[in-house]
């Protein structure tokens, strides 16, 4: 795999997670009225081959093999309650149950995955430019 594919890879990668940001800031005001609530995603990624097994394919010239989504995980933790007797969604002691998701941080997380997105990106650019550089040296020879 060249650095080519494994940018390739990181993009799909940190494009679904910046799909994964887009639902969570979009449901963290949204309630229902049998009391769930939306559960905030977590996507969690890794590398495509372990690093034993790129130990292991060293001799036959296998090299990394880029990333990939290993699993996208539902937040566990308890939804916040805010009082509010007249919303339709209320309980019966006037709490409405809202998705606990911290808009700072999932803003952070965006810009950084945005980071990681361009970075993947100018990889590929650079990339390009080296595989036509070298073509250009090997017409050359």
């Amino acid at each position: 795999m060249n650095a080519y594919d494994i940018s390739i890879s990181g993009l799909n990668v940190e494009w679904q997670r910046l799909e994964i940001i887009a639902q969570n800031l979009a449901n963290m005001n949204s309630s229902a009225a049998d009391g769930s609530t939306f559960q905030p995603l977590r996507l969690v990624s890794g590398p495509a081959q372990s690093f034993q097994s790129t130990l292991d394919q060293a001799g036959e010239h296998a090299g990394p093999m880029g990333v990939q989504v290993l699993g996208v995980e539902a937040d566990s933790t308890r939804p916040r309650q805010v009082l509010d007797p007249d919303h339709p969604h209320a309980d019966a002691e006037g709490f409405v149950n809202y998705p606990d998701i911290d808009h700072a941080a999932q803003m952070t997380l965006m810009i950084r995955t945005s980071r990681a997105y361009e970075a993947n990106l100018t990889t590929i650019t650079l990339a390009q430019q080296m595989y036509s550089r070298a073509l250009e040296i090997g017409r050359q020879a």
